[in-house]
C-alpha cells in the first residue's frame, strides 16, 4: 500500500531549484509538509510560493557547513518535527578535462555533494532511528556509478555518496530507516544549462546519445521506488540498461567506455574540421 503523504514531514535539500524543487512540489501537492534546504533565501522564498497547501518552511543553509547543518537541523526538528523523509539534493558540478581543473574544484564539489549529504544524515538519522521509522534518500547520477568521460571531479563525489549509501542501507536496515539512493541520468535542470558550456567536446557527443529527463520526471520515478521500498531507483530507461549493462560486464564496461569515447573524438574532430574551414 502506498505511503500516505498527508501531514507528514519532508525535508530537501537543494530545495530551491532543479530535482529538489520538483520533489517539494509533487509532495506538498500530496499534502505533505515541507522543509526547504539551499544556500540562498530569496531563492527559498521564491520556491516556497510555489507550493501548494499549507505548513511548508525555507531554513536557509549551506549544507558543507556542519556547524551550519546541525543548528538548521535543531531548528527544523525544534520547530517542525523529526523528518519521515529526508532527500539529499544538494549539489553541483563542473566538468572538464583532469588536468585542466583546478584541485580546489575537487575538493569544492567533495564538500557540497558527499560531505554535504553525511552532514545531513548525521543531522537527522539518530532522530530517525529513536523513531524507529523515516526514509534518508540520496541523490547521486548516472556518473555516480558509471565513469563518464569529463567528470572527474564530480564522478568521484557521487560514486563517494553511492558509497556511503551501500554502507549506510546496511546499518539502517535493522533500525527501521529505509535508505534509497538515486541514480538520475542528464536532467533539464540550471545547474544542467549551467555545465553545458563547460563539458568537452567528447562529453557533449557522449551525450547526445542519453536522455533527458525534466526534474519532474525525476521526482516522480524517485517518489514512486521510495513508496515501492526500492534501494536503488533509476529514472528513466537510459539508467536501467546502463546500471544492467555495466554489471553484467563488469570490467568490461571499460571496453565498452573506451570504445564510444574513441568514437566521441572522431566526431569532435570532424565538427572542428568542419568549423575551421
Amino acid at each position: 500500500m502506498a505511503e500516505n503523504l498527508q501531514g507528514k514531514l519532508v525535508l530537501i535539500t537543494g530545495g530551491s531549484s532543479g530535482i529538489g524543487l520538483a520533489l517539494a512540489r509533487l509532495v506538498a501537492q500530496e499534502g505533505a509538509r515541507v522543509a526547504l534546504v539551499a544556500r540562498r533565501k530569496e531563492k527559498l522564498e521564491e520556491a516556497l510560493a510555489s507550493l501548494p497547501g499549507e505548513g511548508h518552511r525555507i531554513f536557509p543553509c549551506d549544507v558543507a557547513d556542519a556547524e551550519a547543518v546541525e543548528q538548521m537541523a535543531a531548528q527544523v526538528q525544534g520547530e517542525m518535527g523529526v523528518p519521515d523523509w529526508v532527500v539529499n539534493s544538494a549539489g553541483i558540478t563542473r566538468p572538464g578535462y583532469f588536468w585542466e581543473l583546478p584541485v580546489e574544484v575537487f575538493h569544492q564539489l567533495m564538500e557540497v555533494n558527499y560531505y554535504g549529504t553525511v552532514h545531513v544524515c548525521k543531522a537527522f538519522v539518530p532522530s530517525m532511528m529513536e523513531r524507529g521509522s523515516g526514509h534518508v534518500v540520496n541523490i547521486s547520477s548516472v556518473a555516480g556509478f558509471l565513469g563518464v568521460f569529463g567528470y572527474t571531479a564530480y564522478s568521484g563525489s557521487k560514486f563517494a555518496v553511492w558509497g556511503f549509501t551501500d554502507t549506510l542501507r546496511a546499518e539502517l536496515k535493522p533500525t527501521g530507516v529505509q535508505t534509497h539512493i538515486v541514480f538520475p541520468p542528464d536532467t533539464d535542470t540550471p545547474q544542467l544549462h549551467y555545465e553545458m558550456p563547460l563539458k568537452p567536446p567528447e562529453t557533449k557527443i557522449l551525450a547526445e546519445t542519453g536522455g533527458l529527463l525534466s526534474a519532474e520526471e525525476v521526482a516522480q520515478e524517485t517518489i514512486k521506488g521510495v513508496r515501492k521500498g526500492r534501494y536503488v531507483i533509476l529514472p528513466g530507461f537510459d539508467p536501467k540498461w546502463m546500471w544492467k549493462v555495466s554489471h553484467l560486464l563488469g570490467s568490461g564496461t571499460y571496453w565498452l567506455m573506451d570504445i564510444l569515447v574513441a568514437r566521441a573524438r572522431r566526431i569532435a574532430r570532424k565538427r572542428g574540421a568542419k568549423q575551421a574551414s
